[in-house]
């Protein structure tokens, strides 16, 4: 326990299962995220990667086992409430609002913390000034941070991919969570865009003071900047451990490492 009472775990699954009529695409997965943590979850294609995020974004209920975030059972929340609860994520598929402005992305996110009333929305009095501009100033800081002010008003489906990916991140982080989970943040991006994502990933985990679970098909990616990985193979953890540890397991040699090959 930390000074405050609380645990140093912020996610756990304990022996969590999802079927799909006969078929088990995770099984029995049993893993920790510490508060404050950068965590990899690696696999190859198919293992069950992001099965497990839409397990915890409550897209699919659990078929057996518990998860728990800050010590809370989530097993039988829907997606809002997960995120009122401050878990949030981002696709492996892009899910901008592609027609929308940059800015209006982040501020989609940001809005739920500005809370006034009907009267005050539908004649701009009241408290509205002074909400809508702290919310525009917030989203556009996030935008600065994500390299993306100077395309502020441009349409996001223009965006260059690997922009897309880093507003979808600012997007992310506008609904202030204290669990961020990337999937597949790196996917689509050149050698030179991978380097960049990494530096904005550290800094972000570092400056928000956000605990992140990272999965991604990218072994450079999780090992230079994950302390502790997960590797996963048809739906079961197969390994556990620091990058040395996890680079050297015999399992993931023959089920990650050597597909790579």
């Amino acid at each position: 326990m930390n000074g405050q009472g609380q645990t140093n775990t912020l996610l756990e699954l304990k022996n969590v299962s999802r079927s799909f009529g006969g078929i088990q695409a995770v099984k029995d997965m049993s893993f920790k995220v510490d508060r404050g943590g950068l965590t990899g979850l690696i696999g190859p294609n198919g293992a069950g990667k992001t099965t497990v995020f839409n397990l915890i974004t409550a897209v699919y209920g659990v078929t057996e086992g518990e998860m728990e975030f800050d010590g809370k059972n989530i097993n039988h929340l829907q997606t809002y409430e997960v995120i009122s609860q401050g878990i949030a994520r981002t696709f492996q598929n892009l899910r901008l609002f592609t027609r929308s402005s940059v800015l209006e992305n982040v501020v989609t996110a940001a809005q739920q913390h500005y809370k006034y009333n009907f009267f005050e929305a539908a004649t701009h009095m009241g408290r509205w000034h002074k909400m809508e501009r702290s919310m525009h100033e917030e989203s556009m800081q996030l935008l600065e941070r994500v390299g993306l002010a100077d395309r502020a008003e441009q349409s996001a489906g223009t965006l260059p991919y690997g922009l897309q990916r880093r507003l979808e991140i600012a997007r992310a982080i506008a609904l202030r969570p204290s669990l961020l989970l990337l999937d597949e943040p790196a996917a689509g991006m050149n050698a030179d865009e991978v380097v960049d994502l990494n530096d904005l990933i550290v800094n972000i985990h570092k400056d928000f003071n956000l605990t992140i679970l990272l999965i991604e098909h990218h072994m450079d990616v999780i090992m230079s900047i994950c302390p502790h990985i997960v590797c996963m193979n048809f739906g079961a953890k197969i390994a556990e451990g620091t990058p040395d540890e996890i680079r050297s397991h015999p399992e993931v040699l023959k089920a990650y490492l050597g597909e790579e090959e």
